[in-house]
C-alpha cells in the first residue's frame, strides 16, 4: 500500500499542535511546510481516544523497513524540540517525519535521501503509540 495519494489519519490534538508549530516564524516558510499543510488539510481527523493503534501519531515509536534492501530501523516521531538523530528521534518538521505522520502499519512512502538515492520505507510495526497506551494528552 502506498500512502502518497491517500488521506492520512491524525488526532485532533496532534493536528492542533502541528498547526501551532507551522505558525512559528522558523517553520512558516520552511522547506516542506507547504506539503505538510496540504496533508493536514485533507487528513481524516479523529479524537485521540478513537485513534486506531496501527497509525503513526506524534511520539509514536515505529519500526520501518527500507524495501530497497537497507534493513530495518526503529524511530520515534517527535516535535522539533525533542528531535535527536543519535537517539533516532525524527522531527515531524523533517521531510521524512512529516511523510510518516498518519501512516498505518503496512503502508509505504517513497523517500529521497541526500545524494539522490531513493528509498521506499514501509511501516512494519508500532511498538509504542501514546493513544493506544491511554496517554491521550501527552
Amino acid at each position: 500500500m502506498d500512502n502518497n495519494n491517500e488521506a492520512i489519519i491524525i488526532s485532533s490534538l496532534d493536528l492542533q499542535r502541528i498547526e501551532e508549530l507551522l505558525e512559528q516564524p522558523q517553520y512558516r516558510d520552511a522547506a516542506g511546510t507547504a506539503s505538510l499543510r496540504a496533508e493536514l488539510e485533507r487528513a481524516n481527523v479523529l479524537d485521540p481516544a478513537k485513534m486506531p493503534a496501527n497509525v503513526v501519531t506524534m511520539n509514536s515509536t515505529v519500526t520501518v523497513e527500507d524495501e530497497s534492501g537497507g534493513g530495518r530501523r526503529e524511530i520515534s516521531l517527535v516535535y522539533p524540540r525533542d528531535a535527536d538523530s543519535a537517539a533516532n528521534k525524527v522531527s515531524v518538521m523533517a521531510p521524512v517525519g512529516s511523510a510518516m505522520l498518519g501512516l498505518q502499519v503496512g503502508q509505504s512512502i517513497n523517500w529521497q535521501v541526500p545524494g539522490g538515492r531513493a528509498l521506499r520505507l514501509r511501516v512494519v510495526d508500532i511498538s509504542y503509540q501514546p493513544e493506544a497506551s491511554g496517554e491521550l494528552h501527552r
